[in-house]
Parts: structure tokens; sequence; C-alpha cells
């Protein structure tokens, strides 16, 4: 199809700026006094936080955590799914540079050496330490979670993981399930635990030890819920009624979504549960009523996490750890809970891609605590709470996941890696990412809560690969081999563009010539990204996307 001359030189920022966006470099900091590291990192959640406005949502500790750090309203996955946005976040380059879009391939193996950031940390003298899910296990993390690269000791997973997607699920017959919606009876269940249990017990156990430890240390937790199946415990529950739960505001296949930018949800599918309603394949619809069943076990999910993470924070304290600890607290990215009539992962929209981001910084982003005193008394979500608590400094601007790497690196007083030349294949220790760091440079803690730079400058890119122009049944997860097209997008504080163009695999290159689909959403007049404007703007001038 024709592009414009305005569409041609959007296409051109596309590609020429996607892996080369810049940060500065700060000088590290010797000193003995080294802040330690607690990475939360949470799998598959969207903006479902009180944090972030979202009212119904019972998550009393995060939201706590929030008003004690510096909170990114406008934080964006790479890619949404899981083992890319985590090897990307966690080695600072974007997929184009691991050159992992699914989940089969090492990037040391596929693309370069490249160093993470536990790597990094530990090569400053840290004993580094994962718990959970942190990398994606299996062959994107050479079946060892990066080890011994990435750790100190051994990774932990929690022994109860086997369990996740097999027949633990009682349904109304009383028989066994693997379903999608699984509260369980914590009496009832193998080895009378769940895996988010086990590993803040874990986690805790490392904590006490470290006390003592004359290192300072990099712990990087990682909890499975609310990544499906929703296996919770059934008291969760409780806490959103059925008939408090409402639809998606969008719950129907948008008219102008491309077929290429739809996917089909097919790992849902697979469950017993969801089998059981015949759904046609690819658009059809969830019946209204287990629409509602599922967005209450999304969200039950997210409040059973969140009390895990309250247990992780109040012992963080207890241990007297709280002034010398920064948190970082994260998503790999979102999930769609029937937006767009899509129920996974597996896109650029917003739903998918828009993550939380925190961080809480002793002395910097609250005031240090006194003796006695306890910054993360654990809350439990089912006390009734008057208000909500308000996030402590907030930040608008458009920031990504792969400014982590950076950013963790100079909070912590450590040399920020340098920015990657183009091509970086070569290069083990670099970044992607601009460091956030300017973000934390406030005069005092009394001053305007919500930083504005100029949002108009800042800009978040993502990308999801297709492996047809329809969908079918691998379009969520497509292998690399199968890849025939990628779709990159551009999110700017005042549209979200994306362009679906022919990818070669083989050879990893993206032909920005040939245009088989395009997406363009303005989120001031359509925020949920229902009325794509691609089309209307081809054969014209396209708007004046670049100008502040």
């Amino acid at each position: 199809m024709p592009l414009s001359d305005r569409g041609l030189l959007l296409l051109g920022l596309v590609l020429g700026s996607f892996c080369t966006l810049l940060g500065s470099v700060v000088p590290g900091n010797n000193s003995k006094d080294a802040l330690n590291v607690l990475l939360i990192i949470v799998d598959d959640l969207r903006l479902s936080l009180g944090c972030y406005g979202d009212k119904l949502i019972r998550s009393p500790n995060i939201d706590q955590l929030a008003s004690h750090s510096l909170l990114f309203q406008n934080a964006f996955a790479q890619q949404a799914v899981c083992a890319p946005s985590r090897v990307s976040f966690l080695t600072g380059r974007r997929p184009d540079t691991t050159r992992l879009y699914d989940f089969n391939s090492y990037w040391r193996v596929q693309a370069g050496n490249f160093s993470t950031i536990p790597q990094y940390f530990k090569e400053n003298g840290y004993m580094t330490m994962s718990v959970g899910k942190v990398f994606h296990p299996g062959i994107s993390s050479n079946h060892s979670d990066d080890s011994p690269y990435s750790w100190s000791v051994p990774p932990y997973h929690p022994s109860s993981e086997k369990y996740e997607n097999t027949k633990t699920c009682k349904g109304p017959d009383g028989e066994l399930h693997a379903n999608l919606i699984c509260p369980v009876d914590m009496a009832d269940i193998p080895e009378g635990t769940l895996p988010d249990k086990q590993s803040t017990k874990k986690a805790i156990q490392l904590l006490e030890k470290m006390k003592t430890s004359s290192s300072p240390f990099f712990l990087a937790v990682g909890y499975h819920k609310p990544h499906i199946p929703f296996r919770y415990p059934k008291e969760f529950q409780k806490l959103y009624p059925l008939e408090n739960i409402t639809l998606a505001p969008d719950p129907q296949v948008p008219p102008g979504l491309p077929p290429v930018a739809y996917n089909p949800w097919m790992d849902i599918r697979q469950r017993e549960d969801v089998e059981a309603l015949n759904l046609s394949v690819p658009y059809g619809s969830i019946p209204v009523d287990f629409q509602r069943k599922i967005r209450q076990s999304y969200f039950a999910s997210v409040s059973y996490m969140d009390s895990q993470v309250g247990h992780l924070l109040s012992a963080l304290d207890d241990l007297q750890l709280a002034n010398s600890t920064i948190v970082a607290f994260t998503s790999d990215h979102g999930w769609a809970l029937g937006e767009h009539g899509e129920w996974a992962k597996y896109s650029n929209f917003d739903v998918t891609t828009h993550v939380p981001l925190m961080f809480y910084v002793p002395g910097r982003t609250a005031l240090l605590p006194e003796a006695g005193e306890k910054l993360f008394p654990y809350i439990d979500p089912f006390d009734s709470i008057s208000e909500l608590m308000e996030p402590g400094r907030q930040v608008e601007d458009l920031v990504e996941l792969v400014s982590l790497f950076p950013t963790l690196a100079g909070l912590a007083g450590l040399h920020v890696p340098p920015r990657c030349p183009s091509p970086s294949f070569h290069v083990e220790l670099c970044r992607e990412g601009q460091s956030l760091l300017n973000h934390f440079q406030f005069h005092d803690l009394e001053e305007d809560l919500t930083h504005r730079g100029n949002p108009r400058e800042s800009i978040a890119y993502s990308q999801y690969p297709r492996p047809a122009d329809y969908p079918q049944w691998n379009s969520d997860k497509p292998s690399l081999k199968d890849i025939k097209f990628m779709g990159y997008s551009i999110r700017t504080i005042d549209y979200r563009y994306t362009v679906w163009v022919s990818f070669n695999p083989h050879e990893f290159l993206a032909n920005f010539s040939d245009v088989h689909a395009g997406e363009l959403y303005f989120v001031d007049s359509d925020p949920l990204q229902d009325y794509n404007m691609y089309n209307e703007t081809q054969g014209g001038d396209l708007p004046q996307l670049l100008t502040p």
C-alpha cells in the first residue's frame, strides 16, 4: 500500500530509532555503604492496582510501596510475552538485538554474550540471588536461569511449580480439571502450598542470611500470579463478588483492526473450562457470565500476589534492611481482560504493553525510617480500607523496561553502562535504554510530587511477531522460523502508531518498504485504542505526529 512522505518519515523513525535510544552515563560511587537491591518481577500484571487508579482492586501492600516510591505512570514493555520481555529488560537490549521473539533460543548463543543486570551487580561485588520466575525457564535462559553468569548461588524454584498446569482444579462435577479458573482450598492441593507462597518464604530466608553478610545483595523475586491458570487461595475470590465485576469497556473486536494485529488467545482456549464453551476460532466471544468470572479470578490473583509482596516487604522492615535496600517493582507485560475481544498478552496494545514500574530508594524517594519505625507493615487485603493510599512521587513521561538496567545500576552507585553502538552484537556490556536517573534529582521531599518533564519528547517502542496475515493456531507465539511479519509500534503521549511489515527470520531483517497493515490511534480521543485511523491517513498527509 502506498505511503505519504510523512508516513515514510515516520517509518524511518521506527526503523532508525528502534535500537538507538540513548541515556547519559553517570559516574559510579565507590562508597563502602553500598545499597542492596530487591527486584520484584510480577508475571502478566497489567495496571490493575490501586496505586494506578483502579479503585476496585485490593492491592494495599503494593500501594504502600508506591506511597514511598517514585512511580512511573507510563512504562512500557518491549514485547508482550514472557521470555522475550524478560531477556530484553534483564540485558537492557531490545528484542531485535537479543534476537529472541519466542522461547526457543539463548541470547548468548543466538545474538551475543550480553551482560545482565544481576551479572553486572555480581561483577561489582554483590551477592546475587534469584527466587521464583525471574528469567523465563527453559531454552531462553539455557535451562539454568543464566547460571552461573548471573547468580552467585543456584536459583530457587518452588517445588509446587510442577502442579500449575495439572489437574488440580475442582470443578462443579467434583472432579479435578486443568482449568483456567482455579481457586483452591490449600488443604486439598499437592504439598499444601502454592509457588508464590514458597517463593516468599525462600526470599525471606535469604534476607535473613544476608542481614549479617558483609557483602551487599541483589535479590530478584519473581511472582507467578496473575499468570494463568488463575490458581490462588479461594478466599481471595470473596474480595470480588461477581455482581461487582464489570465487563471490559470495549469487549468487541474493533472493526478497523487489521487481522494480523489480532491474537486468538489459543492458550486460554486449551484450558478445560474454556474448551467446554465450544467457542469458534478465532473471533468467537466468551459468554458474558464467564467473562466476569475470568476478570474476577484475575483480580483475586492480583490480591493474592499483593499479600505475598506484603509479607516480603514486611520482612525487609523487620530485618532493618529497609533503610539500605532499593526496591524496584515491575511486570514483564500486561494482559487483556476482554479488551478488543482478546484474553491474553501477545499484542502491541497498551493493555498488554503498559506495565507498573516503581522504585523505592532509601532517603531519596522517602525519608529514612527512624529506629523502630516500619515503612512496610503488612496490610491484610481483607481488612476494611477507608481510602486508597496515594502514590508518592509520580512521573508522567513515557519510559521503557529496557531502562531498568542503567537505572538500577545508577541508583546503586555503580557506573551506568555505556550506550550501545549499532550494531552491538559484539559488545558484552552496554545498554539500549535511557537511564531514568534524572527523574530522581529532586531537591526535597516536599516539592511537587508529580514530575513533568516534557512527555511529548518521550517515546516507547514495542514489537510483536506474527506467522501470517490472518489469525491462526500459532499467531500468539510463533516460533522464529515461522515468523513472517513483525509489528513495530511507537507509543507517544499523543498516539500509538504500528506498522506490520514483512520479516525474514533467517536474516533477522524487517522490510519496512513492504507494509502489510497499519494502526494509528489517537490517545486523547481514543484512549482504549478502538478506532484505527491508519487508512484515513493514507493517500493524504499523516497528521502532524512528530510535532510537539
